[in-house]
């Protein structure tokens, strides 16, 4: 977990380093982010809750291995997108990262069915996320084979990928991991999963499929997405109150991640609209929605991953370490999340690398706690 979660950061700084210097084509620098990075992390977090979810034990050697894996395809890829590679690397990566996630959604289906009693509902959202990524990765297939259709199954993939997967991942995981870091129990997550799932399966489908087809069906899916993730900020509103959310590091970068979905799907539809480039619409779902998740989530989970087993002092001091800056960077990645959708990249910029720096700072200073041997 550790690796992969250390994997995963180096991914988003080089990102950000190559990004700056101009030295990597923006689907090179997409692909680092997203095939090295993002999704090798969602196997590894699914792989840490399935577990939890299903009341199962700890995943085998084998799946282990899934992660690391997805990171050394994931290199593959990024070689053939920036032209290292042959371009049909893409490909045979796309084929094994296919591979990969049947997998792991056989695993989970497996553990599913293993467990005794009913298991909780968000390994459904699991399973949905990676049937979206699979979808996703076969659109890649459909562009060798279609290329007069490469635009819109461009735009399928896309869209499918970074609202479907990474989407229904982290919602699938957020409404538990919120209460979790809070140490409060909230017992509207069941029933939110169990109704809330199908709007937001369809709603990403429709979104991706309206923009490869039909651009105003992918404005109505964003307007159900919308609503569906709205209700669990007014959920957590009601059931928290806003102060308590913005007391503690993780649980601010986490709320900061849903308002950040947000003003992407709000963006995402002035785009659909033809009124904005599609540049700056993605730049700010990775500043002002994916920093701020991984951000939080690595927050509450690195400590677990590091002294896994019954809860320990320094588990905790980890954890205060990494949460120390949480609001203040949380703040900064929404605030360049806007600058870069109003066209202020010279705000967006240094926003965007103080908050990394603020996150790389305590990261250090957390890894540097070492167990007590008395």
């Amino acid at each position: 977990m550790l690796k992969t979660a250390a994997v995963t950061l180096l991914a988003v700084l080089a990102a950000a380093g190559l990004a700056l210097g101009g030295r990597m084509t923006p689907a090179a620098l997409a692909h680092l982010v997203f095939a090295i990075g993002v999704v090798p992390l969602i196997f590894a977090a699914m792989t840490h809750f399935v577990p939890v979810l299903t009341r199962t034990g700890d995943p085998g050697g084998r799946i282990a291995f899934l992660p690391p894996l997805a990171q050394l395809t994931g290199g593959f890829v990024v070689a053939g997108m920036a032209g290292w590679l042959p371009y049909h690397t893409v490909h045979a990566g796309a084929a094994v990262d296919l591979a990969l996630a049947a997998i792991l959604l056989h695993w989970i289906h497996g553990r599913a069915h293993a467990c005794l009693g009913q298991p909780h509902p968000g390994w459904r959202w699991y399973a949905a996320a990676l049937l979206m990524l699979m979808t996703a990765l076969l659109a890649v297939v459909g562009m060798a084979l279609l290329p007069a259709h490469w635009h819109a199954l461009r735009g399928f993939h896309l869209h499918l990928n970074t609202l479907g997967l990474v989407g229904l991942a982290a919602f699938g995981t957020l409404p538990l991991l919120l209460p979790t870091a809070l140490g409060k129990p909230d017992p509207d997550v069941f029933p939110w999963m169990i109704r809330r799932l199908p709007p937001m399966a369809i709603g990403a489908l429709a979104l991706a499929a309206g923009v490869a087809a039909f651009w105003p069906m992918s404005v109505a899916a964003a307007a159900v997405l919308f609503v569906t993730v709205l209700g669990l900020a007014g959920q957590w509103l009601r059931r928290f109150g806003l102060r308590c959310l913005l007391a503690d590091g993780v649980t601010a970068s986490l709320l900061a991640a849903v308002i950040g979905w947000l003003l992407c799907l709000s963006a995402g539809v002035v785009h659909a609209a033809g009124l904005t480039a599609a540049r700056p619409t993605l730049l700010a779902w990775g500043v002002a929605f994916l920093l701020p998740l991984i951000s939080g989530a690595l927050s509450q989970l690195l400590p677990v991953w590091r002294w896994p087993g019954p809860r320990c002092p320094e588990r905790d001091q980890m954890r205060s370490r990494l949460a120390a800056s949480g609001r203040l960077r949380s703040g900064l990645w929404l605030a360049a999340g806007l600058a870069f959708l109003c066209g202020i990249g010279e705000i967006g910029i240094p926003c965007t690398a103080a908050a990394m720096l603020l996150f790389a700072f305590a990261l250090v200073q957390a890894m540097r706690i070492r167990r007590s041997t008395r």
